[in-house]
């Protein structure tokens, strides 16, 4: 099972929608997919079209070990696509990972149980630094940065680096970043803005040796997509998808 995180330490950047749209790339070409929503505000399960009842473990039960792995995972609408869902609660799985002296590698361990069922794991992670970016980065082969084409992307893009640099250095993160993506990059017409040249080329000189992917294009044609649970492809905007094809690609090679 490859592991890969979307991290970004800004809120907007991303890392849902990239997240989702790779997720359901991966599992529509036949690929078996776990979906990992590692945010608090849980938008990931809401895309998902998940509700975590009263009585149902999410990934704060998976995490404190309350529960297997397996009787936190829940099938998805879509074929070859699951989830472990978030809700508010796990807002307060930060104290039991810092407690338990090895909160950076609890994830890792968890998954390990079913590292044989799924191809990909994919998470979409708190944007913060906090105890649950440090475990979902320390379960992670791969990192994708999604961020957004001005200014507030770009500090955050700086701020992600250092981040996975300090984990690095604690040999929490042994993974690899896959690649930054752009987010929100704005075009007019077939012309990209110069805002939007012009952060993209300061991520270039940022991302300390790591590619710049394909950007995601600004446009209202995402939210379509993911309120009908459809690939853009499938509502008539293949050009939009192509990012996520890019990212598809690199995974599907360990680029």
């Amino acid at each position: 099972m490859k592991s890969c995180s979307a991290i970004s330490l800004s809120g907007g950047q991303g890392k849902t929608t990239t997240i989702f749209f790779t997720a359901l790339l991966l599992a529509k070409s036949g690929k078996k997919v776990l979906a990992i929503d590692a945010d608090p505000q849980a938008n990931l399960t809401f895309y998902l079209d998940h509700e975590v009842q009263p009585n149902e473990p999410s990934l704060m039960e998976v995490l404190n070990k309350q529960v297997s792995v397996e009787d936190g995972i829940y099938e998805t609408k879509y074929p070859n696509l699951y989830l472990i869902p978030a809700d508010r609660g796990l807002f307060k799985v930060s104290e039991f990972l810092s407690s338990s002296g090895a909160g950076a590698f609890i994830l890792k361990q968890r998954l390990r149980q079913v590292k044989d069922i799924f191809d990909f794991a994919l998470i979409d992670v708190q944007p913060s630094r906090s105890q649950i970016c440090s475990t979902a980065a320390g379960a992670s082969q791969y990192v994708i940065i999604p961020t957004e084409a001005n200014v507030k992307g770009v500090n955050s893009l700086v701020e992600t680096m250092s981040f996975l640099s300090e984990q690095a250095e604690l040999e929490a993160f042994g993974g690899k970043v896959l690649g930054v993506v752009p987010f929100r990059d704005r075009w007019v017409g077939n012309n990209q803005t110069t805002e939007g040249r012009q952060n993209i080329e300061a991520m270039q000189e940022l991302a300390q040796g790591a590619p710049i992917l394909p950007s995601i294009r600004e446009s209202e044609q995402f939210k379509k997509a993911i309120r009908s649970g459809q690939l853009l492809s499938e509502i008539g905007y293949p050009d939009l998808q192509y990012p996520f094809e890019k990212i598809v690609e690199a995974l599907t090679h360990g680029r």
